[in-house]
């Protein structure tokens, strides 16, 4: 029997690549100590695997900004606008495809970005066309085996699969993408064969579309790729993960594959029972045994008596265990938090104590001295303190969600009716606004930071936050946005800055992942029953809407994205968690009401990401998600508007949902994709407001007057137009004052051109 990982974390344990590629950015740093830096974090990811005892180790699992994108320039799927750039250094044209280019006349929009599956993780979406080709141009998988080999570790390099590569893209007209796999797949052989002529024994190929609910003519596809890719290949291991292993079974039985790997974390013991009975006796079983996805410290007892109860069909030799999916979606080292209760830190495992309890299970099964081990008695200990704790349960929380009735989830009026009690609010036609945040820059963090370490009092912290808001205020007035915000700079995140207000939640130091690019997030940990001790916004809110005469909006993060961003507690159903969160809103949205907000928005843009991949249990999810939204912003008057925000994600399935919101206004992300995903609000016939983006903050590019005035222009195509909002996609946190500045006052402009 041996171990595995499917993928470690890429950021570094104190963040090396987000502080590597930002000072390459900004010029700070040249290329050759770039590639020096990033050398080192993956050396540094090898060897802590090896000396932690895994026996196959990936390789390829980093990324400099994304291993979709990556995929895009090794098989030269680079889309044309880009071409122009191929005579330059290949590393820049890297970065154009994942965040634009602007010099001079030459002016590039980045691809398309939009979620991994259910994860909070960005990938760049691949663009065909018809007449595509394919080719090697980017050697970076083969590199990174000889790089590790460099190190005498034989790693198993990692590749997403053909079939997930042009099931994720799209396309630039209207034909079946599939068509281009016959042009694709000599590209895979061409790879597959040179790593085995370096010495791979084993490649991953990763086909996570085979955790959907896959149309039949994929499946023949799945079979005719294999057959034709696994000659002179090293031997393939195929890996699904985050559902349940019993959805495309039957498929993977037959594609030819030396081995299997199935998230066993997601897959119910009856489903693993049939499973075992069919499983190939010619392929090897990789368990995905342990959480890749959560930090919950894994019940070694349960996993030792599912291993056996797999032993007992499957071989040894034939065996590996593994975690369920790449570590990418945990943090680093949990050795690292040193504030956090010890009580709960004992509850939890991040990457490096997951390959742990992976190496731990192997091992338990290859010797007979582990039986009654230190290890194995202090996890039955920890796993049953958690269930006993006194810190999870709260028992007026659990009174109030069984009394939460049906009169929590519904408006006064509907939308249309509220429309002409807030015609009050007299916004112009295509009023703008922004998403809620402004720039953070590096003054906003040293002085978040220095109150944090006590360098400086709450006063002087304030004083200073007070300045901010107001120069926010000022800006806006001068550009004259019609609904302004106060800048959110009191703001670390827009998840842990509730959850810091909650009752429940716990927070690390350490505890980072990477969302996109250099773009990392720390999530919260839900361990317990949910509650607001006092009000979070009201403060900030008040201020800004006392400094000018403009409407502010009052801003939220909403129950299904709290939710969804955090690391959720595992003991109780999802459902009662988001609800639990979503009363403590209600509390909230009702403060900011009482205090004079006219406007409240509450962001939920992971609904989508939320919903589950098997189309079976997408009802069930839809219901609870929508009526937590509806528990948070249903309780307001008729004059009060609701906003929302969604954003990098595909709409078109859950449209119906996406009105059962009743949100007042929705603001989404559309400017990447040129306003293609109205034309699904157009056929639906949506029938409340909204503000389509009309620029792309996750680049740094300041887009045109033109540029988007004409998608403006395009959007009136699709929407009536006095229910358009004019507003960037998504908010300026990440972004620069002065960029940031010019393109609000271009979108303001814009906005008054067109009335």
């Amino acid at each position: 029997m041996l171990s595995s990982n499917l993928g470690y974390p890429r950021i570094g344990p104190n963040r090396e690549l987000k502080w590597i590629l930002e000072s390459y950015w900004s010029k700070k740093i040249n290329q050759e100590t770039l590639f020096k830096e990033i050398s080192n974090i993956k050396k540094n990811n090898w060897i802590k695997q090896k000396n932690a005892g895994l026996n196959i180790i990936p390789s390829n699992d980093f990324s400099l900004y994304d291993h979709v994108l990556d995929l895009c320039l090794t098989t030269n799927a680079i889309p044309e606008r880009f071409k122009k750039l191929k005579k330059n250094n290949p590393l820049d044209l890297y970065f154009a495809m994942a965040r634009g280019f602007q010099n001079g006349k030459l002016d590039i929009k980045a691809m398309e970005m939009t979620k991994w599956f259910d994860t909070n993780y960005h990938y760049i979406v691949p663009e065909f066309k018809p007449n595509q080709k394919f080719n090697l141009y980017f050697s970076k998988i083969i590199d990174e085996f000889l790089e590790a080999k460099n190190f005498g570790i034989i790693t198993r390099p990692v590749i997403l699969g053909p079939i997930s590569f042009l099931h994720l893209g799209k396309t630039t007209s209207k034909f079946d993408k599939f068509t281009l796999l016959k042009k694709l797949l000599p590209v895979y052989k061409r790879i597959f064969s040179l790593l085995k002529k370096f010495g791979a024994d084993w490649i991953q190929v990763d086909e996570p579309v085979l955790s959907l609910d896959l149309e039949k003519k994929i499946h023949s596809k799945f079979i005719s790729a294999y057959n034709f890719i696994r000659k002179d290949s090293p031997s393939i291991l195929l890996t699904s993960y985050f559902s349940s292993s019993l959805t495309n079974f039957n498929l993977l039985k037959k594609i030819n594959v030396s081995g299997i790997h199935l998230d066993l974390v997601n897959t119910k013991a009856k489903d693993l029972t049939k499973i075992i009975r069919k499983f190939p006796k010619n392929k090897v079983l990789s368990a995905g045994i342990i959480n890749g996805r959560n930090i919950w410290k894994n019940d070694l007892l349960n996993s030792i008596n599912i291993i056996k109860k797999i032993k007992k069909k499957i071989p040894d030799d034939k065996l590996i265990i593994s975690t369920s999916c790449s570590l990418l979606h945990s943090p680093v080292d949990l050795s690292k938090e040193d504030k956090i209760d010890r009580n709960i830190k004992d509850w939890l495992a991040f990457s490096d104590q997951k390959i742990k309890e992976v190496v731990f299970l192997r091992n338990f099964f290859n010797s007979s001295f582990l039986k009654n081990s230190h290890f194995l008695t202090k996890n039955i200990i920890s796993i049953k303190n958690r269930t006993k704790s006194k810190l999870i349960h709260n028992t007026k929380v659990k009174k109030r969600i069984k009394s939460i009735s049906s009169k929590l989830l519904k408006r006064n009026n509907n939308y249309f009716l509220r429309k002409l009690i807030q015609s009050d609010l007299n916004l112009p036609l295509f009023p703008t606004t922004t998403i809620g945040s402004f720039p953070q820059t590096k003054e906003v963090r040293k002085y978040r930071l220095d109150f944090k370490k006590k360098i400086i009092n709450a006063k002087k912290y304030e004083a200073f936050l007070k300045n901010e808001t107001k120069k926010a205020i000022k800006f806006q007035e001068a550009i004259d946005i019609d609904v302004m915000v106060h800048g959110e700079f009191e703001r670390n995140d827009m998840v842990e800055y509730f959850g810091e207000q909650l009752e429940g939640f716990i927070f690390t130091k350490y505890g980072w992942v990477q969302s996109y690019g250099s773009r990392c997030v720390k999530p919260p940990i839900i361990f317990g029953d949910i509650s607001r001790k006092n009000s979070m916004t009201v403060y900030w809110s008040k201020y800004a809407q006392s400094l000018t005469k403009k409407i502010v909006k009052g801003m939220l993060t909403g129950p299904v994205t709290i939710l969804q961003w955090s690391f959720v507690r595992d003991d109780q159903a999802r459902e009662i968690t988001c609800k639990q969160i979503a009363l403590s809103l209600l509390d909230e949205v009702l403060d900011l009401e009482k205090n004079g907000l006219k406007i409240i928005q509450i962001d939920e843009p992971a609904l989508r990401e939320g919903l589950p991949l098997n189309k079976n249990e997408w009802n069930s999810y839809l219901k609870w998600a929508i009526d937590s939204f509806k528990i948070a912003s249903s309780s307001v008057k008729d004059e009060t508007q609701i906003h929302t925000h969604m954003c990098y994600c595909e709409f078109d399935d859950i449209l119906d949902s996406i009105e059962k919101l009743d949100a007042d206004v929705i603001s989404i992300e559309t400017s990447r994709s040129n306003m293609e995903l109205l034309d699904s609000f157009k056929n639906y016939k949506y029938p409340n407001s909204i503000g389509p983006g009309v620029y792309d903050i996750h680049s740094p590019r300041v887009p045109s007057f033109k540029e988007m005035k004409l998608l403006l222009e395009k959007a009136q195509k699709y929407l009536d137009k006095d229910k358009i909002w004019v507003n960037p996609d998504c908010g300026l946190k990440t972004r620069g004052w002065k960029e940031v500045k010019k393109s609000l006052k271009l979108m303001t402009s814009v906005a008054k051109s067109l009335r």
